[in-house]
């Protein structure tokens, strides 16, 4: 006789289970309701070269195939179900069920009632064709029945399947004490989270993703082509897997004092599914020990609670993307899947790139948040963090760029605040360069000293000459001249006087301003400003020489920046 088609065309399942019931859909519900240890499922067990030997065929059942097997039993008694636990394969010649009917629908209850996980009924001298009873009763209970067509070594498939359950409950406690050792080793040496994740994802072979409860993407681990194509379409490839309609996807909650915080993915794995379960486990133990313990910035002892924890945790998220922005290591292009996953909204959108210097970097995100304009902040230098606003094109970008600098500027201690900003850009691939030039007037600004008062929100038409020095700063033609120029103060002894030629070339070469800045009386200051054009040899009263001195300052002053 045939086969089933249920079956699958490989001989050993061993090496090949991925392909069927490792794919069954993964929520977290029916995963925590899965037994520890590893199990092969009926569907896999029938593709043992034994059992095929014995010319196996499903003659009932055949949707429940992806039931796990947590072991074989060999039982003739008709009450052998009160001998059974659960999940296991039950193979019998059915010799004590001959001629009794009602006997045999019993047995098949009973199987159902101990939640065995298939009958396997060898054809013979009891019954040389599968009986209907049984096979009427099996379909009505949803139990896998199979019958064998040629006589068949019950003890040869027991010793095959048990040794099998045991080498792969062995081979997943070893990967699970594997991956627990090594991140726990990574979380005492100091490592960042993304240093786990990545483990993680190299164990798994399969791209890692943490959320929050919202579905909004906090971190990624794996290939990167993989893991931009599992966020392509984020949002709604996580809500179909957290409904069971994605294959391969195992998520195992982070929690911290009873209170859920976000969930850990391995996304598309295809490996045995109570190893990979333990490998998800171990890998959110993981993460929260890292948190616990204070890592990325997290008070140690601090609450997993969203002010502690997961601020961190999106602060991290926007800064890994704003950097691979600004950097240009990675085309734009291909940032838009994480930018969209993160909870940026990039469909037909205009985005205001911004940086701000403020003496608290949490302030412009907390700004952004009570004025509810959508986008990402980051801190990407000390005292700067770099803002990405996503505005719908009938939105006037500059008005709430104003209103947003204003509100921040109106916080305490935060009068003080810069905020530069880039024009606002209509395509995603022009973002880069936005975020370079707004950065680059934030630290023209800051190289001023304060030579100059910004206006709220300061662009590059405001920064002028500055603003092109510091372009230039790196040219060795302008560092040349700068050092050329300056030569006779910056070897000197007197350190005061560079400070000096700063302020008054700043002031508009006022001497009664420059020498109320410095506190010191005019006859000393103008002491100091012979001794100045006296070391460079030139004449401040000059405006050409006095520009080129100027000139030189800056360019000294933005190569110091």
């Amino acid at each position: 006789m045939t086969s089933t088609s249920n079956t699958a065309d490989t001989s050993d399942t061993a090496d090949t289970s991925h392909s069927q019931a490792s794919r069954a859909p993964q929520t977290s519900e029916t995963l925590e309701q899965q037994p520890w240890e590893p199990a092969l499922s009926v569907r896999q067990v029938l593709t043992l070269e034994r059992v095929l030997a014995g010319q196996p065929e499903v003659v009932a059942g055949a949707h429940r195939l992806d039931r796990p097997v947590r072991w074989v039993h060999v039982a003739e008694a008709a009450d052998v179900g009160v001998m059974l636990s659960g999940g296991e394969m039950v193979l019998t010649t059915g010799v004590l069920l001959a001629g009794d009917e009602d006997k045999q629908g019993e047995y098949v209850r009973s199987l159902h009632r101990a939640e065995a996980a298939a009958v396997v009924l060898g054809l013979g001298r009891a019954f040389p064709t599968p009986p209907d009873v049984m096979r009427r009763a099996a379909e009505r209970c949803g139990l896998p029945m199979v019958v064998l067509h040629r006589p068949f070594p019950f003890a040869e498939l027991t010793e095959e399947v048990q040794s099998r359950l045991l080498r792969r409950k062995f081979a997943a406690v070893s990967l699970s004490e594997a991956v627990r050792t090594e991140l726990t080793g990574l979380i005492t040496a100091g490592a960042p989270v993304q240093r786990l994740l990545d483990e993680v994802a190299r164990h798994g072979g399969c791209p890692v993703v943490v959320t929050n409860l919202a579905h909004r993407v906090l971190a990624t681990a794996g290939e990167r082509p993989a893991v931009d194509d599992v966020l392509r379409d984020w949002e709604r490839i996580a809500r179909q897997a957290g409904a069971g309609a994605a294959d391969g996807w195992i998520r195992a909650e982070l929690s911290c004092r009873g209170e859920r915080w976000g969930r850990l993915v391995l996304c598309g794995y295809r490996g045995d599914r109570a190893a990979g379960r333990l490998l998800a486990d171990r890998a959110a133990e993981a993460l929260v020990l890292h948190r616990m313990l204070g890592g990325d910035g997290t008070p140690a002892g601090g609450s997993a609670s969203r002010g502690n924890s997961w601020d961190a945790w999106e602060a991290q998220s926007a800064r890994s993307l704003l950097t691979d922005l600004v950097s240009g290591a990675v085309p734009a292009r291909q940032l838009l899947p994480r930018a969209r996953a993160a909870g940026l909204p990039v469909n037909r959108r205009v985005f205001v790139p911004l940086v701000v210097r403020d003496r608290e970097p949490a302030r412009p995100a907390r700004v952004l948040r009570l004025l509810g304009l959508p986008g990402i902040v980051a801190e990407l230098a000390d005292g700067t963090s770099t803002v990405l606003l996503s505005l719908a094109p009938d939105q006037d970008a500059r008005a709430l760029t104003a209103h947003f600098a204003a509100r921040l500027r109106s916080e305490p201690e935060s009068a003080h605040a810069v905020v530069a900003a880039a024009d606002a850009r209509a395509a995603w691939d022009d973002v880069p360069a936005g975020l370079r030039e707004a950065r680059h007037v934030a630290e023209a600004v800051a190289d001023s000293a304060g030579a100059f008062d910004p206006p709220p929100v300061v662009r590059l038409r405001d920064i002028h000459l500055r603003g092109l020095v510091r372009l230039l700063r790196d040219d060795p033609h302008v560092q040349s001249f700068a050092e050329r120029e300056l030569d006779g103060l910056l070897r000197g002894p007197d350190e005061d006087l560079l400070p000096v030629l700063r302020t008054y070339l700043a002031t508009g070469r006022n001497k009664s301003r420059t020498a109320q800045l410095h506190h010191v009386s005019r006859p000393a200051l103008y002491r100091r400003l012979e001794a100045i054009q006296g070391r460079l040899g030139v004449d401040l009263d000059d405006f050409e020489q006095a520009a080129s001195v100027h000139i030189a300052l800056l360019a000294h002053d933005a190569q110091q920046g």
